[in-house]
């Protein structure tokens, strides 16, 4: 009970957050739209910005389910890299996009941006050190130093969030497919053995 609780005043804090953006919902919206009393929010959060962080984290457990998912597949490692560079990009532009107005103020505010990415950074540069280090033991990748490696092909991908939910690459001549190949044929080059 007490974490369907929970997870029912997040959801419902999500939908509010898409909606009507972070700074204009308030905790008596919350308590209102889940048929919950403020007292009871606060028995699971001290504050909005806790709730957001709540909204944050289950979203990134939605990509780290993903992720571990193809970390998991019973396919080479370089068919693993390929697709957690895929999934990577569009699950993070599709939980983006499902929240709304909240991807606005989101973009505005870097320091949401690092605090969400911190959050889930450590998961995911552990998910891909496993690929990698699988790939090492299967003799197709040359890596000396996986870990390393791992964090900055993850804050590589990083890099390119923002440009890539944007669209904005298109501007360049690069289509969402052109950026996943050419993102997953770089990292490739640079560790395949030869």
């Amino acid at each position: 009970m007490v974490l369907k609780t929970r997870d029912r005043l997040i959801e419902v804090a999500r939908q509010l957050f898409a909606r009507k953006g972070i700074e204009n919902t308030t905790m008596n919206d919350i308590a209102s739209a889940s048929d919950k009393g403020r007292r009871t929010i606060y028995t699971y959060f001290r504050n909005k910005r806790d709730i957001f962080n709540a909204v944050i984290e289950q979203e990134a457990e939605t990509l780290m389910e993903s992720l571990r998912q193809i970390a998991d597949k019973p396919v080479s490692p370089v068919e693993k890299l390929e697709q957690y560079i895929a999934c990577r990009f569009e699950t993070m532009k599709e939980i983006v996009s499902r929240n709304g107005s909240l991807k606005a103020g989101f973009f505005r505010d870097v320091r949401k941006v690092d605090r969400a990415r911190k959050l889930i950074s450590q998961k995911e540069i552990e998910i891909l050190s496993e690929i990698l280090r699988e790939g090492v033991l299967d003799g197709q990748f040359a890596i000396e130093k996986i870990h390393p490696t791992a964090v900055v092909i993850v804050h590589a991908i990083h890099g390119l969030d923002v440009p890539y939910i944007r669209d904005n690459l298109a501007d360049q001549g690069l289509d969402k497919e052109q950026v996943m190949k050419d993102m997953t044929d770089i990292i490739l080059n640079g560790i395949r053995r030869r």
